[in-house]
């Protein structure tokens, strides 16, 4: 298997790493980036320095998928309302179709000469320890990858990334919950070669602990632990979700065994016809909740859609919908979540459990409560030394519950605002849509991004 592997491989560089004309023209980019802080920075007698940073600078970009990252480094002694000021100014000054963004403070995304460009504002330190904000280690990260990955290497970086993307596992903002670039780089420090990572990576599993220096180091509860080789108080793997996490030790194995070249670059899921979807559905009934896409960027919006459909799941359970499955789905104008109740109907009524009889205290209260409530079926009885009731349910009907309640939920400060105007509850012959086609049949068919 070797053989295929190195095979694909080889096919797979020849399509991701940049040429002599692709390296030509993005130096010429980047030199006109700099020309232009540059002349920003002096016209205004900004006290910034200018540095490069990211994969751009560290010579591990992907050919069909790069960012030039410019930071603009200021001295200690500048206030970081100052900083920001100064850094945000010469963004908005110089980049096309730009968008403010916030990491700790904020700083602007855009585009140059049709380049995904990021201009960041930060302070000069010379060891993380002197870090004003956690953007402050980045130019540090980059020395560190550039002194220390040898150049045979930077072509295992890309196999690396190019692998992460196929099964989209590959970027630590929320969206994707996956690996940074920075963390690819130190991962094939570690482990020396792409192939070596993914023979390793084979017994990983949760907690995984992993450094580039010798010591203690603090421990941190996520699926993997990769202590950053500049700053040792800070896991860089923080970002990396259980579920990426699974899925990226499963593609491993499933790679080591039959190389493919889906796994680099995957076919695109097939949407099955409306009929197969209400066919492979018809035994089960999912609910949604349909809301309108909140005008943010998604680092902010990702976040607050697993925080709503948290709240919701929450919500279902405590009026006895347990609920087997969920997923959510965003568009251009709007955020899905679907569920699946184990039960959408309940019966009317319930028999509610209450203290032990011999806890009288608690006893006293559960009979005071429940003796003449209006929810009250049966008066409070004792079974088994325990006290009962058979009460009205509140809620009979998932749908209804959704409806009524979902307002009351906290959801995230974006979604509270819209839903407190609209929202839609769908039930499940609304949720089959040929616009959600690529979705269900993504869900349905269970097959993973290199099995297409």
């Amino acid at each position: 298997m070797i053989r295929d592997s190195e095979k694909i491989e080889k096919q797979v560089l020849q399509q991701i790493t940049p040429t002599k004309k692709d390296r030509e023209t993005l130096e010429k980019t980047i030199k006109e980036l700099k020309d232009k802080v540059t002349e920003e920075i002096e016209k205004n007698d900004i006290p910034a320095s200018i540095e490069l940073v990211g994969s751009t600078a560290k010579d591990t970009y992907l050919t069909n998928s790069l960012d030039i990252d410019l930071f603009l480094i200021f001295p200690a002694s500048i206030s970081r309302e100052h900083l920001q000021e100064m850094g945000l100014s010469i963004g908005q000054y110089i980049l096309e179709k730009k968008e403010e963004c916030f990491a700790e403070h904020p700083y602007i995304r855009g585009y140059f000469k049709g380049y995904k460009t990021e201009i960041v504002p930060c302070y000069k330190i010379e060891s993380a320890s002197q870090k004003l904000s956690a953007v402050d280690r980045t130019p540090l990260h980059t020395k560190y990858v550039k002194e220390h990955l040898a150049e045979k290497q930077k072509n295992e970086v890309r196999l690396f990334k190019q692998f992460l993307k196929g099964i989209d596992c590959y970027g630590a903002e929320a969206e994707v919950e996956g690996f940074s670039g920075y963390l690819c780089e130190i991962l094939v420090l570690k482990y020396g070669s792409f192939q070596n990572l993914l023979l390793h990576v084979q017994h990983w599993h949760y907690g995984k602990q992993l450094s580039l220096n010798t010591g203690t180091f603090p421990r941190f509860d996520t699926p993997l632990i990769f202590i950053d080789p500049v700053d040792n108080e800070r896991n860089v793997s923080s970002a990396l979700s259980k579920e990426k996490f699974n899925l990226f030790v499963k593609a491993c194995k499933e790679y080591i065994k039959k190389p493919r070249i889906t796994f680099f670059f995957p076919n695109k899921i097939k949407p099955w016809p409306l009929d197969k979807i209400r066919n492979e559905t018809k035994t089960r009934e999912f609910i949604g909740v349909k809301i309108k896409k909140p005008d943010i960027i998604a680092e902010n919006l990702y976040p607050q859609v697993r925080k709503a459909m948290r709240s919701v799941i929450d919500l279902c359970v405590k009026y006895d919908f347990p609920i087997m499955d969920s997923f959510f789905h965003i568009n251009d104008n709007s955020i899905y979540i679907i569920l699946l109740p184990e039960k959408s109907k309940l019966s009317k009524t319930m028999f509610h459990m209450g203290p032990p009889v011999d806890l009288k205290s608690n006893a006293d209260d559960f009979i005071k409560k429940w003796v003449n409530n209006p929810r009250t079926i049966k008066k409070p009885f004792e079974k088994d030394k325990r006290l009962y009731a058979e009460i009205e349910r509140e809620y009979v009907e998932i749908k209804k519950l959704l409806k009524e309640q979902i307002k009351n939920l906290s959801l995230g400060k974006h979604i509270d605002l819209i839903v407190q105007k609209d929202f839609t509850i769908l039930e499940h012959q609304d949720l089959f849509k040929e616009n959600l086609c690529t979705l269900w049949t993504g869900y349905l068919d269970k097959k993973m991004p290199w099995e297409r």
